[in-house]
């Protein structure tokens, strides 16, 4: 079952971009529900996940996802298993939008309803088994996220909107948006599917969802920083989000030359 959430507006999951600090001001600055990056139940690192966000996982088999799900199922808001990433790793491994076997998706997201109580849902894209994935998820899932694009389109190119809406009045299930959702057409997609997710416009301004709010927030990159150094994010990290923060100031393109040169968390906190 789905809970009561402030809003309709999500952060979507973005690798590299979503980690526990990013996420957090994304919260703050008014996100209904964060998502986390890709995440594997077989790594063994322990989960950040103080913003209680929806936990997504890949996998290509059962391994591992009961005992992950039971450590973490306290922590979260909810469980998404990802059917949609296109990336190059993924191919390689199978996993993602290149887990086609209905049998072993159909194993993997009964086995993960089994273990929470909490929203369940799956991430598609367009692809011609997503009738078969629908129907999965309307026999484990509370909702399902789509992406319009096609696997071979991976984040280029236009979603097929066409192709959103005809799964939308397919669903027997809240339907969550994602693709090319900004502050300023969120309202179109919200009169057509239950939830929407923004992704790329966030990154580098977690203000967009109070700007969408019409509530005060301010994108100071000290405050991801602090966060940062909190949680002991790596500096490889931290340097990637701050090179994303100069997006739309004046002088972007000479600040990200200077970080470029910067090589430890000191030589960062100095230059900010």
């Amino acid at each position: 079952m789905i809970p009561k959430i402030k809003n309709k507006i999500f952060l979507a999951p973005m690798e590299e971009v979503n980690d526990i600090a990013f996420r957090l001001l994304c919260k703050k600055s008014g996100a209904g529900l964060t998502w986390t990056s890709l995440t594997s139940p077989l790594d063994p690192r322990e989960q950040q996940l103080d913003d209680k966000p929806i936990l997504q996982i890949f996998a290509t088999s059962t391994e591992g996802i009961e005992k992950f799900m039971k450590k973490y199922d306290s922590k979260v808001s909810g469980w998404d298993f990802n059917l949609g990433c296109p990336a190059k790793t993924a191919k390689a491994q199978g996993y993602g939008a290149y887990l086609t076997d209905l049998k072993t998706v159909e194993k993997i997201v009964k086995l993960m309803r089994s273990c929470t109580h909490k929203p369940l849902s799956i991430k598609i894209r367009k692809s011609p088994l997503y009738y078969d994935f629908l129907k999965i998820a309307e026999k484990y899932c509370d909702w399902i996220a789509i992406h319009p694009r096609t696997r071979i389109q991976g984040y280029s190119g236009e979603p097929d909107l066409e192709w959103a809406l005809k799964l939308k009045l397919e669903s027997n299930i809240p339907v969550i948006y994602s693709g090319n959702v900004n502050e300023k057409n969120y309202t179109k997609f919200l009169d057509k599917f239950d939830y929407v997710m923004i992704g790329r416009s966030a990154i580098g301004h977690p203000e967009i969802f109070s700007s969408i709010l019409g509530k005060k927030f301010s994108r100071n990159f000290k405050n991801y920083f602090n966060l940062a150094k909190k949680y002991k994010l790596p500096f490889r990290l931290i340097k990637f989000q701050a090179m994303q923060f100069t997006k739309g100031d004046r002088e972007s393109r000479k600040l990200r030359e200077k970080m470029f040169k910067i090589k430890s968390v000191e030589e960062l906190e100095n230059f900010i």
